[in-house]
């Protein structure tokens, strides 16, 4: 069996999903769990959403719209962009992928952080190409360091802005300087998941680079617009790029409900308020209990905290897990006394601080 795997995929360690609901009840025996490890809607998806995977359940014998074309007219117009401009794909993962298997040849390599979305290097690696990563500074994506990487072997950086598991952010400045001086050959990917939750004023108009400089932009309904389990993200980049990326695509990608609900969670203004509310209030409410009880952590501007729990993070994480509280350890990302606690409801926040006392 070991000659027959590549090389390259024998050495990577799987990504680590978040633990999911009712295998922790069937292991544990528990009837109330919750689930605050993946950094998804805690209210759910958009009723409007809903609706449209109602209505449209008895079309699932036919294949979907190969190209998107309503979600793309959509969400261009949203952006004042065209549909050229948009590349649908299942999940952010897969547009990783389309990416990588585009752009970057046998010979060259990725930069991104040390500590950051591991699907980049993971990714990269199972596409047996190199990865060059530059240390966090102060839990901060450090780009003069990134700058300094780069080689004549560089093609794709990715910078996941705000940074997935830290919460911390690079502002517009700062993406202005790097892409200063960045060259014409190297594509710049601005992985932008949790801009929704933003609640700072200098955070980068990245759709203002599109048409200058080879940037992509990647956005995914599965958090602020609770479409997790459909699996539907996008990238954003000028014409040409688009192009390129759609060849390496596979057709079918995005699925028939996923479209549709898409479609319709966009129009769910209320909705979306909604959870930037209850995300912003439950993050204010987790600093607050957090700071009394003594827990440091990163300051977050996602719907996620990363909290400096003082010992081993998998130790608490499994008696979290005992109490029917999920959460996400570190260990995979190299943070060994940390953990990454999804803001939740207020119910969800109220049970993750008693749980966190009484093991404390």
């Amino acid at each position: 069996m070991k000659d027959l795997v590549r090389k390259n995929i024998a050495g990577i360690t799987p990504y680590v999903a978040g633990k999911p609901i009712e295998e922790t009840k069937r292991e544990l025996g528990l009837k109330e769990v919750i689930k605050l490890a993946s950094n998804e809607n805690p209210l759910g998806p958009s009723p409007k959403a809903v609706e449209a995977i109602k209505k449209n359940l008895d079309k699932i014998n036919r294949y979907p719209d190969a190209n998107g074309f309503y979600l793309k007219k959509k969400l261009s117009r949203s952006f004042n962009l065209k549909p050229a401009n948009i590349l649908l794909g299942n999940g952010s993962d897969e547009i990783i992928d389309i990416i990588i298997k585009t752009f970057v040849e046998e010979d060259e390599n990725i930069i991104t952080a040390d500590t950051t979305f591991l699907e980049y290097e993971i990714i990269a690696r199972v596409n047996n190409r190199k990865v060059v990563t530059a240390p966090l500074k102060y839990f901060k994506y450090d780009l003069e360091a990134i700058r300094k990487k780069i080689d004549r072997k560089t093609k794709v950086i990715f910078i996941a802005n705000p940074n997935n598991p830290t919460g911390t952010y690079i502002t517009r400045q700062e993406v202005q300087d790097f892409l200063s001086d960045l060259p014409e050959n190297i594509l710049l990917v601005l992985d932008e998941a949790y801009e929704t939750f933003i609640d700072v004023d200098d955070f980068p108009s990245s759709i203002g680079h599109i048409g200058r400089r080879n940037v992509i932009i990647m956005k995914t309904f599965s958090k602020v617009y609770g479409l997790a389990g459909l699996r539907i993200g996008y990238a954003i980049a000028k014409p040409e790029l688009i192009s390129a990326m759609e060849k390496a695509r596979q057709p079918f990608n995005v699925n028939l409900l996923a479209q549709v609900a898409a479609v319709a969670t966009l129009d769910d203004r209320k909705f979306l308020a909604k959870t930037r509310k209850v995300v912003l209030e439950g993050k204010n409410y987790l600093y607050d209990k957090l700071k009394k009880m003594g827990f440091a952590f990163v300051p977050s501007v996602a719907n996620f905290i990363l909290v400096d729990v003082g010992r081993d993070g998998v130790a608490v994480f499994k008696d979290l897990l005992k109490r029917g509280v999920i959460v996400r350890d570190m260990k995979q990302y190299g943070l060994k006394n940390f953990i990454r606690v999804t803001i939740g409801t207020k119910k969800e926040n109220k049970k993750f601080i008693k749980a966190l006392r009484k093991i404390s």
